[in-house]
């Protein structure tokens, strides 16, 4: 029954959604999606390199994070002393309380001035052939967000 409730609720709001931003599609039309262009001046909008950005920094973020909270599990459960389990869980289950606002502050604050400085020179280094690595980096990038994203959800993984 929940689970149906919840597929409900998510068909609901997919409608609701549908339905509200149905003045959005008559202005804009769907080519919103799939155009590149923000010209806020001429009226011209396109959310793809938003759509883009979105998919990439999550795909980065599973491919980074299934593994390591898979592997943190299987090591909490099978081969840890209690003790030491004990307390990773607690750690864990404490990285899931915090707020995605406070990991972002700390990502802006904290992340992206260590990347800046000693991780991204050593995987451009190592790893430049990548896309992900080429041009310079600045510290706000799909890396930095794909990491950020990455800590916040391996609690839940």
């Amino acid at each position: 029954m929940c689970a149906a409730s919840i597929i409900g609720i998510t068909i609901w709001i997919a409608w609701q959604l549908f339905i509200f931003s149905a003045p959005s599609r008559a202005k804009f039309g769907w080519h919103f999606l799939v155009t590149r262009t923000w010209n806020p001046v001429s009226g011209q909008f396109g959310a793809l390199p938003f759509i883009y950005g979105t998919v990439v920094t999550s795909v980065f973020a599973l491919l980074i994070a299934v593994p390591l909270g898979v592997g943190a599990s299987i090591f909490l459960v099978e081969m840890a002393p209690r003790r030491i389990s004990g307390f990773l869980a607690f750690v864990i289950e404490l990285l899931a309380a915090v707020p995605s606002v406070i990991y972002g502050l700390l990502g802006i604050f904290l992340l992206i001035p260590i990347l800046r400085s000693t991780v991204v020179p050593t995987l451009k280094h190592t790893l430049g052939f990548l896309p992900i690595f080429k041009g310079p980096f600045y510290g706000v990038s799909v890396f930095s967000a794909g990491t950020v994203l990455v800590i916040m959800i391996v609690p839940f993984i």
